[in-house]
């Protein structure tokens, strides 16, 4: 089992940075997919940006150019780096690993963490 802590969430105003960090258990992280989720106020958790374990990334439409996903193996940490946040960012950010993902769905995902709150400010 793996598990996951976010940290790093708060308020922020719009055009303003962040970086939420997400700190994994385990011996295995590096083996494991990595994914950020944003949910909105009533809407659904949608992924924001993932990374396999050989690196390879997606992000979604809206918060490319904008957001980075990395991540330290020797921390057992990864990372989402938001730049140039807007008021459609904000949201509660999940963290979430999974050993293997097809298409990026969220059911793929068997671990989470509790989410940290991002508000961004107009």
């Amino acid at each position: 089992q793996v598990q996951l802590v976010e940290s790093g969430g708060g308020l922020v105003q719009a055009g303003g940075s962040l970086r939420l960090s997400c700190a994994a258990s385990g011996r295995t992280f590096s083996d494991y997919v990595m994914g950020w989720f944003r949910q909105a106020p009533g809407k659904e958790r949608n992924l924001v940006a993932r990374m396999r374990s050989g690196g390879s990334t997606y992000y979604a439409d809206d918060v490319k150019g904008r957001f980075t996903i990395s991540r330290d193996n020797a921390k057992n940490t990864v990372y989402l780096q938001m730049n140039s946040l807007k008021s459609e960012d904000t949201g509660v950010y999940y963290c979430a690993a999974s050993s293997r993902v097809v298409t990026d769905a969220a059911w793929e995902y068997r671990y989470w963490g509790q989410g940290t709150q991002v508000t961004v400010s107009s």
